[in-house]
């Protein structure tokens, strides 16, 4: 098996924008006076899961909720928080032992590009990808494997030649789907427990370089290669 690309999930993965959806949401409900139940608040699909979350706030408040300015207000206050993110620690690391690597890079993501672009703009990181593939260019979000299919199909190469990496367990299903080998580096608000299927499973990018984790994830195609 020879590995010529890698596939990038956006949020959680290679910048902590899962917290800062987080903090915004928190932030709103307290606005209201009320407190926010974190247990419950990611969803297990990729994608906008927002009107849900509204839908719960505005049965908290009452007939006084206003569901425009609620949401200007949020969006203006994760904008602020999502400003002084960077990129997690190991990620450019990761990205530059690549390019030595001679890998090509991608980023499949759920997310639309009107979020996934600026934000790599912020962390410098859009020229490091040669192909993007964000949600609103398919018809189904993570689990489905549909934006894989996109960025393999952008990228010109079968699954077999292409790692994914991702952050929560609904995003190595549907790397898995697409027929990749995926490692999983859970965001901060994850249970490491729920991440058996994927073929790696790492605390953070700082623990492994590039190198190794290509080793790695050829050793286990052998294997299965075997049976």
């Amino acid at each position: 098996m020879t590995i010529k690309a890698l596939i990038f999930d956006f949020d959680g993965l290679l910048m902590d924008t899962e917290t800062t959806l987080l903090d915004s949401w928190r932030w709103e409900w307290q606005r209201h006076g009320l407190q926010l139940d974190p247990t419950t608040f990611f969803a297990s699909h990729g994608g906008d899961a927002n009107e849900p979350r509204y839908v719960a706030l505005a049965a908290a408040v009452g007939p006084a909720y206003d569901r425009e300015s609620s949401h200007t207000l949020r969006m203006e206050h994760r904008a602020g928080l999502n400003a002084a993110l960077q990129p997690f620690p190991g990620i450019v690391d990761w990205l530059d032992q690549a390019a030595e690597l001679g890998l090509r890079l991608a980023v499949a993501s759920s997310s639309p590009l009107s979020h996934v672009g600026p934000m790599l703009d912020q962390a410098a990181l859009r020229d490091r990808f040669e192909v993007l593939a964000t949600g609103e260019e398919v018809a189904e979000h993570k689990p489905d494997p549909a934006v894989y299919h996109l960025a393999l199909d952008r990228l010109g190469l079968p699954a077999a030649e292409a790692i994914a990496f991702e952050d929560t367990p609904h995003g190595v299903a549907a790397a898995q789907a697409a027929g990749l080998h995926c490692v999983a580096v859970p965001n901060p608000h994850a249970d490491h427990a729920r991440f058996t299927a994927a073929d790696l499973l790492l605390p953070s990018a700082t623990d492994l370089p590039m190198g190794a984790i290509l080793e790695v994830i050829s050793g286990h195609a052998k294997r299965v290669a075997r049976g």
